[in-house]
Parts: C-alpha cells; structure tokens; sequence
C-alpha cells in the first residue's frame, strides 16, 4: 500500500521552491528527479524511519 507525502524543497539549481512526492511505503531511498522548473537533475535522498512515521528529504544537485 503506498504511503504518499509531499515536501516542499529548494531546487539546488534554480533555487525556485518545489513540490515532491514521495513514496514512504518504499522505504529510504536515493533517487533522480528533474526539477519542474528548471529541468536540471536533482539528487534526492529520502530517509524513512518507520518506527516513529517520521522522514526526511534533502536535495543536492546530481552533478554537485
């Protein structure tokens, strides 16, 4: 069953503010995914702990 959140984070590229959605049920994960705006790759780590329902997501530029 999917665990879906949303996060708003900064493109590290454009610096323009975006929405992600994440899959929790997945569990952590590091994943691609191209900004919205500006179309450049971003890196995405999404750490999940399911013990307290709680996660955590930063983005880098994947060519950082």
């Amino acid at each position: 069953m999917e665990q879906l959140e949303h996060a708003e984070v900064g493109c590290p590229s454009c610096w323009e503010s975006v929405e992600l959605t994440l899959d929790l049920s997945a569990g952590s994960q590091t994943y691609t995914e191209d900004c919205p705006v500006c179309c450049q790759p971003m890196l995405v780590r999404l750490r999940v702990d399911p013990d307290e329902g709680s996660f955590n997501v930063e983005v880098e530029a994947e060519n950082a």
